[in-house]
C-alpha cells in the first residue's frame, strides 16, 4: 500500500461511522474498544468496513486514538 493510499484510508476511518447495530451513526473512534475487542474474538467482517474496524481496534489497542481525532479536524 502506498503513501497516498495509507493517506487516504486513514482519512476516510477518521469520518467513519458505524452503520448498523448498537453503536449505528456513531464514529468509529467513539465506539469504546471492548466492542472491537468482541469483534476480533468474533471475526472481523469482510469488506471496507471489516478492514476499518480492525484498523480501529489496533488503533485502540494501541492508544493512538488522538492520531484519529486530529485527522479528523483537518477535514
Amino acid at each position: 500500500m502506498d503513501i497516498n493510499k495509507n493517506k487516504e484510508f486513514l482519512l476516510q476511518l477518521a469520518h467513519a461511522k458505524m452503520p448498523y447495530g448498537k453503536y449505528k451513526d456513531r464514529y468509529l473512534i467513539d465506539i469504546p474498544e471492548p466492542y472491537y475487542v468482541w469483534y476480533r474474538q468474533k471475526g472481523f467482517p469482510s469488506g471496507k468496513l471489516g478492514k476499518q474496524l480492525e484498523a480501529m481496534y489496533e488503533i485502540k489497542a494501541n492508544g493512538l486514538e488522538e492520531l484519529i481525532y486530529k485527522i479528523r479536524k483537518i477535514r
